[in-house]
């Protein structure tokens, strides 16, 4: 049993070759007393299983996640499993979604061969009108090296091969990610993980055809590979993660699904950092399109494999909110049970079930959809990085460059910590900022426009108040 000793290595888990040097060092301490241990998790169960989530939470705060435990915490902390469940409950729903995944893998496979041999391919598909040729001396060996052809596949022109046509053109792509992924791990050294990867990335772009595959999600997928034994549970878990951050991903013809969050982002610096803020407009960065990468995969290049999952899990305690499983079990049914058969709601969740940033959350009674904490942590390095930012950004490679300098010099809890300080300081700010610093200046009232529909976490009640300041303004100007 872990613990007999003051510390434990954290990076005796994951590996990492030694040929790389600009591997970031891991910050992250498996504190005795802090860390939640296999032992203490073991103890938050009842008999029966139902799990002490608050008592959870609260460990993972103090001091994260121990690596032996990661990937069953997990599951709980993405809203996989209900605390309030017992052990043959969860047993039954884990084999249900075991026998679903395989069912939309060999589906897969049917279609593509590659799919759970084993292997995967990174040469494009080629696509040509006629009957459907799969040829199995061109997929891969067991070398994705070695191969030098493309994969010739010949669909028809039904609308459900168009389908097939969009989703096999993006497998490819999937592969060269794949080679891509954390190569500085001795965990992907092994072809069998790297198909595994490929197996469960291709998979997800079949079965979410509003987001298919887009780079970045094989950085969020990677950790649930490692975490998890089992393949379908892995999936699940990734695909749990994706429920959160899919609007990320999710592309128009005429946006980007991550421009929201840069444009909360924008909104949230110009309230808490002002100079800052007209900095980067000066700069003609205003759309911060310079935190992309932070946004979308969650930190992954800023700190080591080691630190980035003590982030996440650290984020998602903070955000947790009890009543996950049964809005994702309700999405992903689709309303399949009838109305007659009774499907549990669960308890009305209390503040002790829930964390910290979502018991704030729960006292401002947001009127729209809240900002996730990822926007506050991104703010909080920009913040803690203001000044270098004002002195030495004379353009935007600048910013890019003092950002990439940061990687693997950044510490998880002081950036979760920071994060929730710019949370409430913000909300204030919100509240009083359009009475006290505003003047009826047509930028003071385009800002205070913007703050009044564009700021989801303030109560009915302040946005009614923020509108009403704001038609006054407007109207005062309309008079001068």
């Amino acid at each position: 049993m872990w613990g007999a000793h003051s510390s434990e290595p954290a990076d005796s888990y994951y590996q990492v070759k030694p040929e790389p040097n600009d591997v970031p060092a891991t910050r992250f301490k498996i504190k005795p007393g802090k860390t939640l241990s296999a032992r203490k998790w073991l103890a938050a169960f009842s008999p029966n299983g139902q799990l002490d989530i608050g008592k959870t939470l609260d460990r993972i705060h103090r001091g994260g996640v121990h690596p032996s435990i990661r990937g069953e915490v997990w599951e709980f902390l993405l809203g996989c499993y209900d605390p309030m469940s017992t052990f043959d409950e969860r047993k039954q729903i884990r084999q249900q979604r075991r026998e679903q995944y395989v069912r939309w893998k060999k589906e897969c496979s049917r279609m593509f061969p590659v799919i759970g041999s084993g292997n995967y391919i990174t040469s494009p598909v080629t696509i040509k009108d006629g009957q459907l040729i799969r040829d199995p001396f061109v997929f891969l060996g067991t070398n994705p090296d070695t191969n030098a052809k493309s994969t010739e596949v010949v669909i028809g022109n039904d609308p459900l091969d168009m389908k097939v046509t969009q989703w096999m053109l993006t497998l490819h792509q999937i592969g060269l990610d794949v080679k891509r992924t954390d190569r500085d791990l001795v965990f992907y050294e092994k072809q069998e993980n790297l198909s595994k990867l490929w197996d469960i990335l291709s998979v997800y772009a079949w079965i979410d055809i509003d987001v298919g595959y887009c780079q970045g999600m094989s950085d969020l997928c990677s950790p649930m590979i490692i975490l998890l034994e089992d393949e379908a549970d892995a999936f699940w878990c990734f695909e749990r993660l994706m429920r959160r951050l899919r609007g990320n991903f999710r592309c128009t013809e005429t946006s980007v699904g991550v421009v929201t969050q840069l444009s909360n982002l924008a909104t949230v610096t110009q309230v808490i950092d002002p100079k800052l803020h007209q900095h980067f407009e000066t700069l003609g960065g205003g759309h911060y399109l310079f935190a992309i990468r932070m946004l979308m995969v969650l930190f992954r290049r800023e700190f080591s494999f080691c630190d980035s999952l003590y982030l996440w899990e650290m984020m998602w305690a903070l955000e947790y909110d009890p009543d996950l499983f049964f809005l994702y079990e309700e999405l992903e049914l689709n309303m399949e049970k009838s109305e007659d058969s009774e499907v549990s709601k669960g308890k009305p969740k209390s503040t002790r079930q829930c964390g910290k940033y979502e018991r704030e959350k729960m006292k401002i009674r947001s009127s729209g959809e809240p900002l996730p904490i990822s926007v506050f942590l991104v703010a909080s390095v920009l913040k803690d990085n203001s000044s270098v930012l004002l002195q030495k950004a004379r353009g935007l490679d600048d910013v890019v460059q003092i950002l990439n300098d940061m990687s693997g010099n950044l510490d998880a809890k002081k950036a979760c910590i920071g994060a929730m300080k710019l949370h409430k300081k913000y909300l204030k700010k919100v509240l009083i900022f359009p009475l006290q610093q505003l003047d009826d200046s047509s930028t003071g009232n385009s800002l205070i426009l913007k703050l009044s529909f564009h700021v989801v976490n303030a109560g009915q009640e302040d946005i009614v108040k923020v509108k009403t300041v704001s038609r006054f303004l407007y109207s005062e100007s309309r008079l001068r």
